[in-house]
């Protein structure tokens, strides 16, 4: 859970609250007037936060996709996803050598 700190005080003790968020993964929602308006996290936080809005960003873009398979029969739906499973355990993949 992110500790709350005001921008003032913050910025006062950026360094030591940077070494928090780096060796202990502490994370500080920094507020100005009592209103949250930045957060400090860790790069490794913030690189899957991104990660994550990037995500939600290609689900938006793949949405009317998934409309227009309402207009399709479950059973055809149904027979596409037998034929993948089907030509997924025909496939072997490659031989692997595990020097036994």
């Amino acid at each position: 859970m992110a500790q709350s700190i005001s921008a003032a005080r913050a910025k006062a003790q950026l360094s030591a609250l940077l070494g928090a968020v780096f060796f202990r993964g502490e994370r500080y929602l920094i507020e100005r007037r009592g209103r949250p308006v930045a957060a400090l996290v860790s790069v490794d936080e913030f690189e899957r936060l991104e990660r994550a809005s990037t995500a939600g960003e290609d689900f938006q873009r793949f949405l009317p996709r998934l409309v227009a398979w309402a207009d399709i029969a479950d059973q055809d739906i149904d027979a596409f996803v037998s034929d993948i499973y089907a030509a997924r355990d025909a496939d072997t993949g490659r031989p692997v050598d595990l020097g036994a």
